[in-house]
């Protein structure tokens, strides 16, 4: 007699109906749509979505459906020239309250939304969109570590009122690059008192005293640990930080992830205007507020080439030459908010600072009454300039002042900063507000991936998956008979049961993951490949139909154990090591293997045992 447990058989039904309800909205496709939320982050409610329909109505963009998804408004379109037209409305109109992003939106019934019912999210490969492959320029992350220090030794020996003739950068090391700051100090200096202001900076730093010829030198070297950690930092830094930018585009469904040792990665599905959001995302650019050198003429500086010791030459706007001191009194890493706003000088950035930008705001500009404060804009890039007659990428770095104003008072914790383009102060203002790079970053990989491209990748991809099913069904059932139909059910399950997982965890999928998928085919028919011939080989022995069974699927689950568990391990460490295409590889796969153990072992016996078992004799099995 064969049997099996009915908690049993309830299992198998339920995890197959749990997992046809998740997997259903896979089939509905999705609809080019705009996703629009709140600057301020704040939920969208009715009276929003009643102003961007109208603001709609009006450029006579029709609406296919609309709805409120976690906050945010979604708007569903015919076509992408419908969605483009709508994106660009809302920005030209709505953009200083609202932001906007490209993205899909689901065809599948409101009330499967209304559940938390929804489809599997579709891969830059599929979807379409940008993929931006980043070099991160470590050693530029340690000049910029000690350009920092270089501020805080100077302020620190300022305030002591203790005198130096100059900091300049030491590169101990055998490559060249600076590892260390050398403080230059006039004869008969105390350079124990020296030591214990710069000491005040960071107390973990060691510093060295050396007599020269023209006086003493207190040198700072960084530690090789200090280095290590210095560009761990950076890397870090770097990638919260394009974060930041990316969610500021309002980009839908971002992946920005490291890759290597140096190496950032950033996927933007739908993305389409890949100049403008390059050149936001990989730009270094802050503000420093410094003071003007008033008691030395610029202008002899310009013709001499020279700037005063303390002093650093710059140019205005129009070209003109201007002295500033080298001290700075804010820095953009100071900044805790920047927003873009209109003033009577024309379009300007509202700046608010942390409790160490404010005090040393408020400190400066009460000492400096009625003396010119500056702001300079700082943008650094990497470009291919002609060296011996080849193409060498170097670091430019732009420096402008944008503002000279006259302190007519002490300056808060905010304030306003003028002497930009709408166009820049919005970049600006983007740029600050998501926080600075902590070392510059290099472009070395871009693709970008049209809609149509993304769509034949799927049409491909699902068609293989097809032509691979069709022909695993039709062998079965011809080799295996009754049997086969079983396995061919199983297999069915087992895809269902995948993309249900898929969809819950919200895994994207990619063509590595299709491909994923039709491997997952093979494992599921490779177990049950096993376990028939095994039930083959006990009716070869002479044993009864229904002992065959049980035995077959008894001394063939060590076997199909012992496979899938390997298999599951090297899944897993790609999962956990991969990057890319090779962890979404992986991801299916891994989930893969567990819904075949399940189908082939549960599911196949459940379907077996309702055919052949019960209390009746069994004279035969329709196995082939």
């Amino acid at each position: 007699m064969l049997e099996f447990p009915r908690w049993k058989y309830a299992l198998v039904v339920l995890v197959i109906l749990i997992g046809l309800l998740f997997s259903l909205p896979n089939l509905f496709g999705d609809d080019a749509a705009l996703q629009v939320e709140r600057r301020s982050h704040a939920p969208m409610d009715a009276f929003a979505r009643q102003s961007i329909e109208d603001l709609l109505r009006k450029q006579q963009i029709a609406l296919k459906r609309h709805y409120i998804d976690n906050g945010r408004l979604i708007l569903a379109f015919n076509d992408v020239a419908a969605q483009l037209k709508a994106r660009d409305a809302v920005d030209a109109t709505l953009a200083d309250v609202y932001r906007s992003a490209l993205t899909n939106a689901s065809r599948a019934p409101g009330w499967m939304r209304r559940i938390g019912l929804k489809a599997m999210p579709l891969g830059l490969d599929l979807r379409g969109g940008l993929y931006l492959l980043y070099q991160v320029d470590l050693n530029g992350a340690v000049t910029q570590l000690l350009d920092s220090y270089e501020q805080g030794f100077r302020r620190a020996l300022t305030e002591a009122k203790l005198p130096f003739t100059d900091i300049t950068t030491l590169s101990a090391g055998a490559a060249g690059i600076a590892d260390g700051l050398r403080v230059s100090l006039p004869a008969g200096a105390d350079t124990a008192a020296v030591e214990a202001a710069l000491k005040k900076v960071d107390s973990t730093l060691s510093f060295v005293a050396n007599r020269t010829d023209s006086g003493t030198t207190v040198d700072m070297l960084l530690t090789p640990a200090q280095i290590k950690a210095r560009e761990s930092y950076a890397l870090e830094q770097n990638r919260t930080t394009l974060m930041n930018r990316v969610n500021e585009l309002g980009v839908s469904e971002p992946i920005v992830q490291q890759q290597g040792l140096d190496r950032i990665n950033v996927q933007l599905p739908g993305v389409q205007n890949s100049a403008e959001v390059k050149d936001l995302l990989g730009k270094v650019a802050t503000l420093e507020f410094r003071l003007a050198d008033t008691q030395n003429s610029a202008f002899q500086a310009a013709q001499t080439g020279r700037a005063p010791l303390g002093s650093k030459l710059y140019k205005r706007e129009d070209g003109t030459p201007i002295l500033l001191k080298r001290e700075v009194v804010v820095t953009g890493d100071e900044l805790t908010s920047a927003t873009s706003t209109t003033s009577p000088e024309g379009p300007a950035v509202s700046i608010k600072l942390n409790g160490r930008g404010a005090d040393s705001m408020l400190r400066t500009t009460r000492l400096n009454v009625g003396k010119p404060l500056a702001v300079v804009y700082i943008e650094k890039s990497r470009r291919q300039v002609d060296v011996d007659g080849k193409k060498v990428d170097r670091e430019i770095t732009t420096e402008k002042v944008i503002s000279v104003a006259t302190i007519r008072g002490v300056f808060g914790p905010q304030f306003e900063v003028t002497g930009l383009s709408s166009g820049e102060a919005r970049d600006l203002a983007l740029l600050l507000r998501s926080g600075s790079l902590a070392a510059p970053i290099e472009v070395v990989e871009e693709r970008a991936i049209g809609p149509s491209l993304g769509q034949d990748n799927i049409d491909k991809g699902v068609r293989a998956l097809e032509i691979g099913m069709l022909a695993v069904f039709v062998f079965m059932a011809l080799y295996y008979h009754a049997f086969g139909l079983v396995a061919d059910a199983v297999l069915l399950a087992n895809v269902i049961l995948l993309t249900a997982l898929l969809s819950i965890l919200r895994a994207s999928l990619s063509l590595p993951g299709i491909a994923g998928i039709i491997l997952t085919v093979g494992i599921a028919v490779d177990a049950n490949v096993l376990i028939y011939e095994r039930i083959r080989e006990e009716l070869r022995n002479g044993v009864t139909p229904q002992a065959a069974i049980r035995a077959g699927f008894d001394k063939a689950f060590s076997a199909i154990a012992d496979s899938n568990v390997t298999a599951l391990i090297a899944g897993l460490a790609l999962w956990v090591i991969g990057t890319g295409a090779i962890r979404g590889f992986a991801i299916v796969l891994t989930l893969g293997i567990a819904t075949s153990m399940f189908t082939s072992l549960l599911g196949s016996r459940a379907l077996i045992t309702l055919m052949y078992g019960g209390r009746r004799k069994v004279a035969q099995l329709s196995i082939g």
